[in-house]
């Protein structure tokens, strides 16, 4: 049992210090899913499908593999057991308290209990993410992946023996290797880690930390192999992760001045089959209200096929690769002709990672301002904390110094491409370990209440 404050004692297991968010994921789930799938959920389960039948991606032409194949092959078993789909979303409860459990785990090899405890309950109540636990997407995995990463990677530079490092090394590249297969973005992250981990290895041949860093990179590439082997048969183009950047980057440069580069539907389309008569559908942001999460301005569709309908007529021509290609060229046109229009998309993409706006052809809702006390809260930590690391970067232990290379490579990436604020919520636990590092040697809190003074104020 830990002692917090000489009175209340708290278990020293974390599996049951945090036992009670299980039952409050539980029950977010239990209250807010409902009997139909939403926005992406459908994808992934016909991706599921696809493996129980042996394939992932449609053949030649239609070449279809929109996502990575990580969260696909988790579902797999579940979905070929006929399992409830209620079960399987139940998952995410048990994903996002372990990684409650995972980032104090990793939080002890640098801060007091009572610190790792407070960013710990922080992380737990970060209800951003709770939005994503009654869906059947990623990001709860993803959660789950990063946290699990983050301790074994945190293990292979600071555990003692030479065996528990090595079962770390291989822990942590399959996960980070894992985790690519599960959200794209991270596969080029790292490529970008093991480029700089290469060249810094050049330099510093010496050092056994870069050693163990670059075998947990080739590892974590070793794990994509198969998947990047797959797409390679397919399309004949390297390092191919998925067919949907494309996309991404067409929106991400739209020259409407009254677009903000999110992501929209084909023009060409049926909206009604995006979305259901009975406005069930996501057209941005993300909301906890399932049931009404269709955010959707009036003449939105006339407005995009307006100013987009010219251009898909050009990329609808095509199938597959060639169609994400169309995209991409049209993409690079639109930044070559006009830097300032896609910079200003870009600041826009940062509002949107932080605080879930601005959205294009969307209402807005009072619900945003309720996302707003947590990313303010991380953007003061992290703007305070930014000048102390600078100015010690050689004296951060080394796995800090490569998570934070980690992390904002990552957030440098998803800036340039259409991005939401899930894909900052996913990083927060990186984040709040460095936070802690930091802050725990930089300022010192004393709250001192004088027996004298309780009385006197009584």
């Amino acid at each position: 049992m830990s002692n917090l404050s000489g009175k209340l004692k708290l278990p020293a297991n974390p599996f049951w210090l945090f036992l009670p968010f299980l039952l409050l994921y539980t029950s977010v789930i239990l209250v807010l899913q409902t009997n139909k799938m939403y926005g992406d959920e459908p994808r992934y389960f016909t991706l599921a499908q696809n493996l129980i039948h042996g394939f992932y991606s449609p053949p030649f032409p239609h070449i279809d593999f929109t996502n990575g194949p990580g969260y696909p092959l988790l579902l797999t078993p579940f979905i070929a057991l006929h399992v409830p789909l209620i079960c399987i979303k139940l998952l995410n409860g048990i994903f996002y308290y372990l990684s409650v459990v995972f980032l104090y785990k990793s939080l002890r090899h640098f801060v007091t209990f009572k610190i790792a405890l407070i960013f710990s309950l922080f992380w737990a109540c970060y209800y951003n993410a709770y939005e994503a636990l009654p869906l059947m997407i990623t990001e709860p995995f993803t959660i789950f992946l990063i946290a699990a990463a983050l301790l074994c990677l945190i293990k292979v530079f600071y555990e003692a023996g030479s065996f528990k490092i090595n079962r770390y090394i291989i822990l942590s590249g399959f996960l980070l290797g894992f985790l690519a297969l599960t959200k794209v973005v991270f596969g080029y992250v790292l490529l970008v880690v093991l480029i700089s981990t290469l060249v810094l290895w050049v330099i510093y041949k010496h050092s056994l930390n870069y050693k163990k860093l670059l075998f947990v990179l080739i590892l974590s590439f070793a794990t994509t192999t198969p998947y990047l082997i797959y797409t390679y048969n397919l399309t004949g183009k390297i390092f191919y992760w998925a067919t949907s950047s494309g996309n991404n980057l067409y929106w991400m440069t739209s020259l409407n001045e009254w677009e903000y580069g999110s992501w929209a539907p084909d023009p060409t389309t049926d909206w009604n089959s995006l979305y259901g008569q009975d406005g069930s559908g996501q057209f941005s942001g993300g909301q906890l209200n399932l049931k009404n999460r269709d955010n959707r301005i009036a003449g939105a569709e006339d407005s995009i096929r307006k100013y987009h309908l010219k251009d898909f007529e050009e990329i609808n021509k095509y199938t597959g690769v060639e169609k994400d290609d169309a995209y991409k060229r049209i993409a690079f046109r639109n930044i070559r002709d006009h830097p300032g229009k896609y910079l200003q998309n870009c600041i826009s993409n940062v509002g949107r990672i932080l605080f879930n706006y601005p959205y294009s052809y969307s209402i807005q809702r009072p619900g945003t301002l309720v996302r707003f006390p947590l990313a303010s809260i991380m953007i003061v930590l992290i703007l305070f904390c930014i000048i102390p690391t600078f100015i010690n970067w050689k004296r951060l232990p080394f796995a800090i110094r490569f998570l934070l290379l980690f992390v904002f490579v990552y957030l440098g990436g998803c800036i340039l491409e259409c991005s939401e604020i899930r894909m900052f919520t996913m990083i927060v636990p990186v984040l709040l370990v460095w936070i802690s590092y930091i802050l725990m040697r930089t300022m010192t809190f004393k709250v001192k209440i004088s027996k004298d003074s309780n009385q006197n104020s009584g």
